[in-house]
């Protein structure tokens, strides 16, 4: 069996003491010696100058970094470029998503679906990049149903994803089913899950609102019930979220991809529960 991968995430922040904050964070996390750090990505110019700034950064200090790639308001210029640059800085991994339309844009520009991004990223680069994907084992909230989700994860696979990364999740039996639902439809690719430490409970609902992770209703009572008290709330994550690493490794999972937030405290925590 291969070794497990292990990778951190991060999001570009928006002032200069969030980017001081994230060198920090880096810091300590690359003292873990994960395979890689990915960089997310919004649509609009901003915030992809800043994913580049923080990429950089990351390559500069001889660390593996995995962009991600949205597609969602871009043209295959403008993709085209952005791969270009990335090929120039020695990247040699990218995370490639459709994305999340911002509010007030009409239309998804070029691309509509993230496999077709990934045929792009094959026909203008060939297999300099390792692609990853994304994964929904409680499925995507916009598919229409389970095996259509399913079938579109499987067309990314397709057009020649090599691996994938899921949205995260704390039921560790969904992630299974799914992967054996994927095998079953001869999608071989490893499906690496992904991992939210359980910080602020309010945070955390708001983005399973909005991404449709479901917070299971054991788990959502208990936080409710600490109410304010975030070191209980904290706490509780911890046992509850290295439970659910040890049962996905233990189940065979390829490895972890831990949802930093940009803070280091959760997932070193955790890695060290984990001894790993």
């Amino acid at each position: 069996m291969n070794k497990p991968l292990f990778s951190f995430e991060f999001y570009p922040p928006h002032t200069p003491e969030g980017v001081e904050k994230l060198a920090a964070t880096r810091l300590q996390l690359a003292a873990l010696h994960p395979d890689f750090f990915s960089v997310t990505f919004g649509a609009g110019g901003s915030t992809q100058e800043r994913s580049l700034e923080i990429v950089q950064q990351i390559k500069a200090e001889n660390l593996e970094v995995a962009p991600h790639l949205s597609c969602v308001g871009s043209t295959r210029e403008n993709i085209r470029a952005i791969l270009q640059t990335y090929k120039q800085l020695g990247i040699k991994r990218i995370v490639a998503l459709r994305g999340d339309l911002p509010s007030g844009m009409a239309s998804t520009g070029e691309f509509q679906y993230a496999n077709e991004l990934v045929s792009f990223i094959r026909a203008q680069t060939g297999e300099h990049f390792h692609i990853e994907v994304a994964a929904y084992p409680e499925f995507h909230p916009q598919a229409r149903s389970a095996r259509d989700d399913i079938l579109n994860f499987k067309r990314k696979a397709a057009a020649g994803a090599n691996s994938a990364i899921t949205q995260y999740f704390y039921n560790a039996d969904g992630y299974f089913h799914f992967v054996d639902e994927c095998r079953r439809l001869g999608v071989t690719i490893p499906i690496v899950p992904g991992i939210m430490p359980i910080g602020r409970f309010s945070q955390l609902a708001r983005f399973s609102d909005t991404c449709g992770a479901e917070i299971p209703r054991w788990l959502r009572k208990t936080l409710e019930g600490f109410g304010d008290d975030s070191e209980s709330v904290q706490a509780f994550g911890l046992d509850v979220v290295t439970e659910l690493c040890e049962k996905l490794l233990a189940g065979g999972a390829p490895g972890l991809h831990f949802y930093t937030l940009n803070q280091a405290a959760p997932s070193l925590e955790i890695w060290k529960r984990l001894g790993l």
